[in-house]
Parts: C-alpha cells; sequence; structure tokens
C-alpha cells in the first residue's frame, strides 16, 4: 500500500557498502505511476516489521526514482519526510544528508539506509524488494 510523504532510475554501483545490500531473495514490485510521487518528494511503502520495515521511494526533479528503508540511520526519522535536494535526501529529525543512490550518509556522518533498486519502465515505478520469510 502506498501513502504519502512530503519531501529516472536508480542503479546499482559498486559503491554501495555490502552492509547496505539486501542479503534475501528478491522480487520486482510494481508500485506507482510515476506522476504518483511528487517531484522531490517520496511516497512510502508499507511493510511490517518483520518484513524490513517501510520503504520510501523517492522522485528526482529528473525524473529518476530510488528507493531506501524509511530510516535514518542516525536514530530512525522517516525518510520519507525528509527534503530531496538534487540526489540526496535530509533527514526530517536532525538534517543528516543521505545519498539516494547508495543509501550512504555524506561525510561527516556515517551510516547508511538499505536500499533497494528501483526504475522507471513505461511511465511506471519498479521496486526490487526482499520476499519476506515465512512466518511460522
Amino acid at each position: 500500500m502506498m501513502t504519502p510523504a512530503s519531501g529516472g532510475c536508480g542503479t546499482v554501483t559498486d559503491r554501495t557498502p555490502p552492509e547496505c545490500h539486501p542479503t534475501s531473495r528478491e522480487r520486482l514490485t510494481a508500485v506507482c505511476a510515476l506522476a504518483d510521487i511528487p517531484v522531490l518528494g517520496a511516497r512510502v511503502i508499507e511493510r511490517p516489521a518483520c518484513a524490513g520495515g517501510n520503504v520510501a521511494v523517492f522522485r528526482t526533479a529528473d525524473d529518476h526514482v530510488f528507493a531506501l528503508v524509511d530510516r535514518c540511520p542516525h536514530e530512525g526519522g522517516p525518510l520519507s519526510q525528509g527534503i530531496v535536494h538534487g540526489e540526496r535526501v535530509a533527514c526530517p529529525l536532525h538534517g543528516w544528508n543521505i545519498e539516494l543512490a547508495t543509501g550512504t550518509a555524506v561525510a561527516p556522518d556515517q551510516g547508511c539506509a538499505e536500499r533497494f533498486p528501483a526504475h522507471v519502465e513505461h511511465g511506471h515505478v519498479f521496486v526490487r524488494l526482499p520476499i519476506a520469510p515465512n512466518v511460522g
């Protein structure tokens, strides 16, 4: 389910720290139309905590999309409510800047938000999300 948040194609890069890569099996998920995400804004894919929590899908001014776990690596602030500028988002709690392409905090801050590959195809946004383990 998508919910509004305030606030193309994300590509996998070798600069992403290993701890930011999903380790489980993944599936391509159709999220929404690109037009449903405001320019310089975000939408939230709601997921239960056992599936890794919510994912924020960001849209830049040039229509690139990126997906990160909706939790700042500093104190867990909702990145989806941050300000998107260029290819970064500023956390709404303490202003940490997070690179959208990698999920890494901009120096001198350290840490990362898990990143998920995202792209636009024929006007629709797709995100590769881990398949939640069976609980049971």
